[in-house]
């Protein structure tokens, strides 16, 4: 069974190792996310935004943006006239995202990527309408201070989303998921990333190890948001998170 948060050695999200580890593996990013998940973590992206669609001119933020894939997706719901920011404190995801941008069919984008830590945000207070995080609220080395940024950036009204993995609760499920989780794809990923510091290894540590369910809604409501709802996806496998500032 995946390690839990009573009983795990705690895993070592240090801002050094956490870049570190996301620097190496940039280059195979995506295709790793596709292959591991089956495709499944593009309709996640798309049940994220449905829940929170951007609605009038103000800007949206995605947190530990990666590649920008929510970023994108948040770009395209608004038909590109709403403006996005994807922030992410890894420097070569941000180069990919930035080329993926690229590469729209627009000419014109309103996605802007920046360098910057979740728990310090170089943003103004109630500055967006949505602050989003997707698969990166666990690699944050304190959870509520991540929360606490998006809660302060977003406006009043404005939305705070976070998916993120989670354990499955059906148990004939959960025991074939978490052997799957814990011996099958951090070897796979390992081999095809070439990834020398065990980033897939961390992956099923931080997932174990990562409040879900009632346990982060009562976080997030810590953080000053509420009417905070959860949607467990694909059996349980990833949960969206949604709160109210």
């Amino acid at each position: 069974m995946p390690a839990t948060l009573e009983n795990a050695e705690k895993v070592d999200k240090s801002a050094a190792r956490v870049r570190r580890m996301f620097g190496e593996v940039a280059p195979r990013y995506d295709f790793l996310n596709h292959l591991l998940s089956l495709n499944i973590d593009r309709y996640w992206r798309r049940r994220a935004v449905r829940k929170a669609p951007p609605v009038g001119g103000d800007p949206v933020l995605d947190l530990c943006t990666g590649t920008g894939d929510l970023a994108i997706a948040y770009h395209r719901a608004g038909g590109g006239r709403v403006p996005v920011v994807g922030a992410d404190f890894c420097h070569e995801m941000l180069i990919r995202g930035r080329a993926k941008v690229a590469k729209l069919p627009s000419r014109h984008t309103s996605i802007e990527f920046v360098e910057a830590d979740a728990m310090r945000l170089p943003f103004a207070d109630e500055r967006f309408q949505i602050v989003s995080v997707a698969f990166g609220l666990r690699n944050v080395a304190d959870t509520d201070a991540g929360l606490a940024e998006m809660a302060r950036v977003c406006r009043p009204g404005g939305k705070v989303i976070v998916l993120e993995f989670s354990e499955p609760r059906w148990r004939p499920f959960r025991a074939v998921y978490a052997w799957y989780f814990r011996n099958v794809l951090p070897r796979i990923g390992q081999w095809l990333s070439g990834n020398r510091y065990d980033a897939y290894r961390y992956l099923p540590e931080s997932v174990g190890q990562f409040p879900c369910g009632e346990a982060l809604v009562e976080r997030m409501r810590a953080a000053g948001l509420e009417n905070v709802t959860y949607y467990p996806l694909t059996l349980g496998v990833a949960t969206l998170y949604v709160g109210v500032k």
